[in-house]
């Protein structure tokens, strides 16, 4: 559903809203709740307004990298 888009108006267009019934369809048995679905969104969007805020410093992928070399020698 990521590539359909949301009009400017905030309306779902109609292939929007036909991807939205398929997934309902497959993934409607042994999910979360609807509340427990919003509460994890909401989680995410203030995630995302930390790390976009910068009160989430970015990883250092180049020592991460070479800490898992070093343990890989090892093992």
């Amino acid at each position: 559903m990521a590539s359909c888009s949301i009009s400017a108006s905030g309306s779902w267009s109609v292939k929007d809203n036909k991807a939205f019934e398929k997934a309902l369809a497959v993934y409607d048995k042994d999910t979360p709740a609807v509340e427990e679905v919003k509460r994890h969104y909401e989680l995410l969007v203030q995630d995302v307004k930390h790390i976009e805020s910068g009160r989430v410093p970015f990883p250092n992928y180049k020592k991460l990298l070479q800490s898992q070399l070093i343990w890989r020698k090892k093992g």
